[in-house]
């Protein structure tokens, strides 16, 4: 039976088995090379006030904030896209 993507849908490599995580959407147990992880910079401080504090001289931190997501919520969420139906049923030519 052919396989449907070279790497299973995994960046697991020869490891064997790899750790489980929970998607931070729905809860679900997936496999910590499938996981879609996404980072982006977190502010304590609300954003108008921190543009205010900005033009006086202040500094304002910001966090990295991880999360990740199994396919189905990384899906609903669009931070990846379904490829069109042309695009997936492309076959490269034997050379």
């Amino acid at each position: 039976m052919p396989k449907k993507r070279e790497n299973r849908g995994r960046r697991k490599g020869d490891k064997g088995s790899v750790a489980r995580i929970h998607c931070d959407q729905c809860g679900a147990l997936i496999p910590e090379d499938k996981a879609i992880c996404v980072t982006k910079m977190y502010s304590p401080v609300d954003p108008q006030l921190a543009a205010e504090l900005e033009k006086k001289g202040a500094i304002i931190m910001k966090y990295p904030v991880t999360k990740c997501y199994c396919i189905n919520c990384a899906i609903f969420l669009g931070i990846i896209k379904v490829r069109p139906e042309e695009e997936r049923k492309k076959v490269a030519p034997l050379k």
